[in-house]
């Protein structure tokens, strides 16, 4: 608890608060604990005061646009880069945690890439969550030598709520959970293809829409295949247990030209919950867990379909072999990361990054 003498001090950590995501509120509940008052980003400008006394700011996902419409987007862009010349210009100091190797939107991609170079050229820090994250980014700019900090993802262990017992129903199914934002960019068209040419699979994609016509796009998909089921719209937290509790273990083909980490994977580890995923930077992180996932490379939308389909076959023979198999795989996983991904570790390391960088 801090005393009278020790007042917290003003940072911005942005977003300060995701509905969509509970990693901002572990994250910031534990930097506000070790003497931190967060604030968010639009509230950067309220008052000559307020301004003067943030010391720091902390971007998150500060390269992902507006997408709704043009002139949304480019506003996004233009109220962004006034934000990042602020900052420098007032010698505050800037971190960024680089989730991804590259904007998810397809419209704006230009328009991202451009605010991460403004953003690598005014950092005093890089937040990464995976060790492939900084080659990644000195592959891309290879001028880049500001310090570069890796800090594990924290997990969501109980974070939901306790974890569901699995249902007792249709135990010889292999039952599979998408979880997450739907987006054409997590190839949810080729998870439905695929689990279209199976017996005795069950696939649930639960997730908000990008937009109503991507909706209708998996709809029409999922058309007459009694394996797919569609739940399209907001997961409330406590829908998040029964969710993975009722599945043996969730498949998320994510596209490796963009993604690197994923919190939907730790979430299935804190939940005890295996996964079917690409080999992103999250899963190679985990390197004493790679017999107990299900991973895969690929080159090419043709390859990936056939790693995916190999995937899911060796899933469902591992489940008919033993019912258990699965979910002992999943509780190796939620063993390992209880320890590695310790929420205590992001929190302290967050904390000593800001004061090293503060003194």
């Amino acid at each position: 608890m801090m005393n009278s003498e020790n007042a917290p001090i003003p940072i911005i950590f942005n977003p300060p608060e995701n509905s969509e995501n509970q990693y901002v509120g572990i994250l910031v509940k534990g930097i506000e604990a070790n003497g931190f008052l967060v604030n968010g980003l639009d509230d950067f400008f309220k008052s000559p005061t307020h301004f003067k006394s943030i010391q720091l700011v902390h971007l998150n996902w500060f390269e992902n646009l507006d997408e709704s419409s043009k002139s949304a987007m480019w506003k996004s862009f233009f109220r962004k880069t006034v934000a990042l010349l602020a900052i420098k210009a007032s010698g505050k100091k800037l971190v960024w945690t680089m989730h991804n190797r590259l904007s998810h939107e397809k419209g704006s991609g230009n328009l991202s890439r451009v605010l991460v170079k403004l953003l690598l050229k005014s950092v005093d820090a890089v937040v990464i969550h995976c060790a492939e994250t900084a080659s990644v980014l000195r592959e891309i700019y290879p001028r880049f030598r500001t310090k570069v900090v890796l800090i594990p993802h924290p997990n969501f262990i109980g974070t939901y709520g306790p974890i569901a017992s699995p249902s007792e129903k249709q135990q010889s199914t292999l039952k599979l959970l998408f979880m997450g934002a739907v987006k054409p960019y997590k190839n949810l068209e080729l998870l439905i293809r695929v689990c279209r040419q199976f017996e005795g699979v069950q696939l649930t994609i639960a997730g908000k829409p990008a937009t109503e016509a991507y909706a209708h796009e998996l709809q029409s998909l999922a058309t007459n295949a009694e394996q797919v089921q569609l739940k399209l719209g907001f997961v409330d937290d406590h829908q998040i247990p029964e969710l993975i509790g009722d599945s043996d273990l969730l498949i998320l083909p994510y596209d490796l030209r963009s993604s690197l980490n994923s919190g939907t994977v730790i979430l299935a580890f804190s939940y005890a919950r295996t996964v079917i995923c690409p080999r992103i930077g999250t899963i190679d992180e985990l390197a004493a867990g790679q017999s107990d996932v299900f991973a895969y490379s690929y080159v090419s939308e043709s390859e990936h379909e056939s790693k995916l389909r190999n995937a899911l076959q060796k899933a469902l023979e591992i489940k008919q072999e033993n019912r258990l198999s699965l979910l002992q795989m999943g509780k190796k996983m939620q063993d390992l990361i209880r320890k590695e991904n310790d929420p205590l570790i992001a929190i302290n390391g967050l904390s000593s990054l800001y004061r090293d960088l503060l003194s």
